[in-house]
């Protein structure tokens, strides 16, 4: 079974970041910042023996290549950014590309989505947008990719090396740039690419056709358990609006669709269970034999959106193993799949993160190892 973690290239200063967010801007600055917004909330979280690391420094990139391989991390699936042959925050996968010390398989996640300061705001404006151009940009993006590619270390399916989209429903001439890509591959003596979506949006939402057209769609979780938990929330929302009259809503000057589904805010962060968000997940049964199931560690975003975020409480190292070892299970059984798409290597201001922390130090690394074992 191939443990697959979410890599967050985040940990190094770039001039953009210092622009938006201040100079020295990392995630490591979200996450000095955060407080305790709850009776037991576990903030602030604290890497072990202050390791606020450098992704510039080949030394940390080697030791979290040598720690998921202890534990048993088959790869990295590192996030990509690409507006229009403007890369950002690419330099951590270049160094790990070119460092032959690294032994962690790896694969590319393009985060194709504008980057906006939605972490600050309920109305973000865009601060870079994302475009995708034409055939010519299409074909400098894959030349960028080919190096990785071409890398004994990329991971495959079928000999075809793996490229993960976060919103294909974004992209407008999706099909044929997928098309032109596999034909460039050929030339390069692939079978192909294999294509595979992360974001929930596009399986709820996306045309059929695109659909159609990817080879894989990943449970990203926990959003994805979230999201299907939201549209049955919905769904009931709606079918009470319907029976409060109008006059209420006149007199209570609300939309009670709006209020009875607005959580957190200033009162404080949306609070979910961790048992019940990974009883959802280990109850989920994939709709076609394109899903490749996913886990999570935890889920904490309030570092970056304080009351305004969501917290699944209750995580430790122990229920982390116990669902993981379930989760393998049914990835064999139910999936009929090698393979779990993690969330997170070092998602550390949304709280999914396998490095080790000040309170459970390796712990959730150990987990990993015995449910793999």
């Amino acid at each position: 079974m191939k443990i697959i973690s979410f890599y967050l290239p985040q940990f190094h200063c770039i001039p953009e970041n210092d622009a938006w967010w201040g100079k020295g801007f990392t995630e490591w600055v979200n996450m000095k910042k955060a407080k305790p917004l709850f009776e037991g909330h576990y903030q602030p979280r604290i890497p072990l023996d202050n390791n606020y690391y450098n992704l510039l420094d080949d030394k940390t990139i080697e030791w979290q290549s040598a720690i998921a391989e202890e534990y048993g991390i088959y790869g990295f699936c590192f996030y990509h950014y690409w507006f229009g042959g403007k890369l950002l925050l690419e330099k951590p996968i270049e160094l790990y590309r070119n460092n032959s010390n690294c032994k962690t398989h790896y694969c590319i996640c393009w985060a194709n989505e504008d980057w906006t300061n939605q972490w600050t705001t309920e109305e973000p404006k865009v601060l870079i947008a994302e475009t995708y151009g034409d055939k010519e940009e299409w074909k400098k993006h894959f030349e960028y990719f080919l190096p990785y590619f071409k890398d004994e270390r990329y991971i495959r399916v079928d000999g075809k090396p793996v490229l993960v989209f976060l919103s294909p429903e974004k992209i407008k001439n999706l099909i044929p740039m997928l098309d032109y890509w596999d034909e460039l591959a050929k030339k390069e003596g692939f079978d192909g690419i294999t294509y595979m979506s992360q974001g929930t949006n596009f399986r709820l939402s996306g045309s059929q056709k695109a659909k159609e057209r990817l080879d894989y769609f990943i449970d990203y979780q926990p959003q994805y358990a979230y999201s299907a938990m939201k549209q049955g929330k919905h769904a009931l929302l709606r079918k009470l609006k319907r029976k409060i009259s109008n006059a209420s809503q006149k007199y209570f000057n609300i939309d009670p669709f709006v209020f009875l589904e607005k959580s957190g805010g200033n009162d404080g962060p949306a609070i979910y269970d961790y048992d019940d968000i990974w009883q959802r997940i280990l109850n989920q049964t994939p709709e076609s034999s394109k899903v490749i199931p996913g886990a999570f560690v935890d889920w904490d975003n309030t570092p970056r959106k304080e009351r305004r975020g969501f917290v699944i409480n209750g995580a430790s190292p122990e229920k982390f193993e116990k669902y993981l070892r379930a989760q393998i299970d049914r990835a064999e059984d139910v999936y009929d799949k090698d393979m779990i798409f993690l969330f997170a290597w070092n998602e550390w201001a949304e709280g999914g993160y396998m490095e080790p922390d000040e309170r459970f130090g390796y712990g959730y690394l150990e987990a990993v190892k015995k449910a793999l074992h």
